[in-house]
């Protein structure tokens, strides 16, 4: 299946210990045990506190004999009830991540690529999201043409040729040739709005409709030109929030009418009708309501790939609406749910190590997965010292921040634990059923393309939990640290 290749490098105890001076995470020959044909499992864990990540251990093969009893902690997994596919998962490349990696040197770069996309000595993400034009997380608004230009005949991507597209060339060269990238604009020019600003929400007006349409296609033509092919894009990105920085209002019917009268057949009639197209791309609340609209009308629903969205939610005080990724997936088994974006908001450096950021991200990516999520997209793959940059100061964390001041790149929790799924569950895996006995351990469980089984097993209590994982009718017995997430692998 894979190689191991990362897990030694401390994430460490203080805020700047983690890999300090660019430094890539590497594995050690103890902590890279061969692959085994006998069976055995191959066990990668991270752990809070612990001065290496993602280690390596084996375990014995499964063997069938163990009486069940209610007493255990037990996790289940039958590899023969199988559910979606696997599109990818990775991160987002946009302005303020391509800004701060420009500003490393060189061997830093280098060991940042390997970090996040080499499937053996990485993390191996294999999705990616870009911006159209400028989103807050860019160092300024701006457009790729000028303003009042509703020809496009202006239309031009050089201000991405300075720092983004080169990264994205890089991170594709890195991944080995391919990352399914798709992209999302924050807002349409201001003149093509009724508010006249990128900011702060407003409405396309409707003599601009098609301008914009084919300004979605343009940008594609301009990035593949660039040597950045485009898997898809999304409608708008966060169409019900009126935001500090860029950002445009759709309501579910403006989104059905523009996607089915405009943007899909434009984007059919420029030769780009293969290319997917994702509605929604907000949080989970109301993609319910915004599935119906879209998908319950034929003529919209057949441009729609699917829906990506968002985990934010929560910012109204309640808890994560995952129960909505399932009830979208149950309805309309056609078509494809993406995690679109998510962020730890409000930056702090001293909480750079804080280890329930990476559990959050444990949790959301479990829980998403199992409830009919194909793929899963982290917003900014790299930021700053001060979690940007970003024009109205919207500071967040990355899973990866770096000093621009002395090049030192700082691995956080939160790498960890994406990494605990994009390394070992790669695309065209199936998901499998998979389920613990107790509420004190989480799991998700997928068949990868090469026979693999790739269990990921999460204890965010404060006490170690000894289990029992059962493959079908076979158990073995395994052990997690307090606040930990582990993957199994069990080869064909």
């Amino acid at each position: 299946m894979l190689g191991v290749g990362l897990g030694t490098v401390s994430s460490a105890s203080a805020a700047t210990a983690a890999v300090a001076h660019a430094a890539a995470p590497t594995a050690s020959d103890a902590s890279s045990p061969a692959k085994s044909g006998d069976g055995a499992l191959r066990i990668y864990t991270s752990s809070q506190g612990a001065t290496q990540q993602m280690r390596a251990s084996t375990a014995d093969a499964p063997v069938v004999g163990h009486a069940l009893t209610e007493k255990e902690n037990s996790i289940f997994v039958n590899p023969q009830r199988q559910f979606q596919q696997v599109l990818g998962i990775g991160g987002a490349i946009t302005d303020s991540s391509a800004e701060t990696f420009a500003k490393l040197p060189k061997r830093a770069q280098r060991a940042l690529l390997t970090a996040y996309y080499d499937p053996q000595q990485g993390i191996g993400y294999t999705l990616a999201r870009t911006t159209i034009h400028s989103s807050d997380f860019s160092s300024g608004s701006y457009t790729y043409i000028k303003e009042g230009d509703a020809a496009l005949k202006s239309f031009s991507v050089k201000h991405d040729a300075k720092y983004r597209i080169p990264m994205l060339r890089q991170a594709i060269a890195a991944a080995g040739g391919t990352l399914t990238t798709f992209a999302s604009p924050w807002s349409a020019p201001a003149f093509m709005k009724d508010s006249k600003t990128m900011l702060k929400g407003g409405k396309l007006l409707p003599e601009y409709a098609q301008a914009w349409a084919s300004y979605y296609t343009r940008f594609i033509a301009a990035y593949e030109k660039a040597g950045i092919p485009i898997w898809g894009i999304s409608l708008q990105n966060e169409p019900m929030a009126v935001q500090t920085w860029e950002s445009m209002l759709f309501s579910a019917e403006e989104e059905r009418d523009f996607l089915k009268h405009h943007l899909g057949p434009t984007m059919a009639s420029a030769g780009y009708g293969e290319r997917k197209i994702i509605v929604w791309d907000h949080n989970r609340d109301m993609m319910v309501h915004r599935a119906h609209v879209i998908f319950d009308d034929p003529e919209a629903a057949k441009y729609a790939w699917g829906m990506g969205f968002h985990w934010y939610e929560t910012w109204a005080g309640f808890e994560p609406m995952v129960e909505n990724v399932a009830a979208v997936a149950q309805a309309y088994p056609d078509k494809h749910l993406l995690l679109t974006e998510a962020a730890v908001e409000k930056f702090d450096p001293a909480k750079l190590q804080y280890w329930p950021n990476g559990e959050r991200y444990g949790t959301a990516i479990i829980n998403d997965l199992n409830h009919g999520a194909v793929g899963w997209t982290d917003w900014n793959i790299l930021l700053d010292q001060h979690g940007g940059p970003n024009h109205v100061g919207n500071y967040c964390f990355a899973p990866v921040h770096a000093d621009t001041r002395t090049g030192e790149v700082i691995y956080t929790p939160s790498y960890w634990y994406i990494g605990h799924f994009s390394k070992f569950i790669r695309p065209g895996a199936r998901r499998v059923s998979a389920a613990s006995s107790r509420s004190n351990l989480a799991t998700t469980a997928f068949r990868n393309t090469d026979g693999s089984l790739a269990m990921v097993v999460m204890n965010a209590s404060d006490v170690a939990i000894a289990y029992n994982l059962y493959v079908g009718e076979a158990f073995s017995t395994l052990q997690i640290p307090a606040h930990a997430i582990q993957t199994v692998v069990l080869e064909p």
